[in-house]
C-alpha cells in the first residue's frame, strides 16, 4: 500500500462515472491505493426510488444495487489512479461471480465497500474486482464481478 491514498468527493466521481440520479450510488470513495484497492461509501436514504416498491411498508436496498454500488466505486477507482475524468468511459458489466448476501441494507445505513482488483492493468478494457459491502463492520454482501471500461467514441 501507497503512504498517500487518494480521495474521490461526489464531484470527481460524476466526472468520472456516466450514471447520474437515481442510479449514482457511491457518494465519495475514501481510499484509492492505486489500481488495487478502494474503499467507497453510499448512504443509504429513504429518499431512493427503489424503496416505493422494494418493499412499501419495509424498505430494503434491492441486492442489485448494492452490487451495482461495489461495481460504480471499482470504476472510480480505476478512473482517479488513470486520470480519466471528463474523458467520458463507460463501464459496462460482462459477469458476476460468487454473489452473497448476508444483511439486509435499509434507510439509515451506511454501506462501506472494499473492493480489490484481481485482474486487470492500465490500458486494458476488461478488469476483474472482487468487493465486500459492510454495515456497521457487518458484511452485507460480498462478490466477483468482471467489467469492460470502455472509452466513447
Amino acid at each position: 500500500m501507497t503512504d498517500t491514498l487518494a480521495s474521490a468527493d461526489i464531484q470527481l466521481i460524476q466526472r468520472i462515472l456516466p450514471h447520474r440520479y437515481p442510479f449514482l450510488l457511491v457518494d465519495r470513495v475514501e481510499e484509492i491505493d492505486g489500481t488495487a484497492r478502494a474503499v467507497g461509501i453510499k448512504n443509504v436514504t429513504m429518499n431512493e426510488p427503489h424503496f416505493q416498491g422494494h418493499f412499501p411498508g419495509l424498505p430494503i436496498m434491492p441486492g442489485v444495487t448494492i452490487v451495482e454500488a461495489m461495481a460504480q466505486t471499482s470504476a472510480v477507482m480505476v478512473g482517479v489512479t488513470m486520470e480519466l475524468a471528463d474523458k467520458g468511459v463507460l463501464i459496462y458489466f460482462m459477469g458476476i461471480d460468487n454473489c452473497k448476501f448476508r444483511r439486509k441494507v435499509v434507510p439509515g445505513d451506511q454501506l462501506r465497500m472494499t473492493l480489490e482488483t484481481v485482474r486487470g492493468k492500465p490500458g486494458g478494457k476488461v478488469w476483474k474486482f472482487s468487493g465486500r459491502a459492510e454495515v456497521d463492520g457487518e458484511m452485507a454482501c460480498e462478490a466477483e464481478f468482471t467489467a469492460m471500461m470502455d472509452l466513447k467514441a
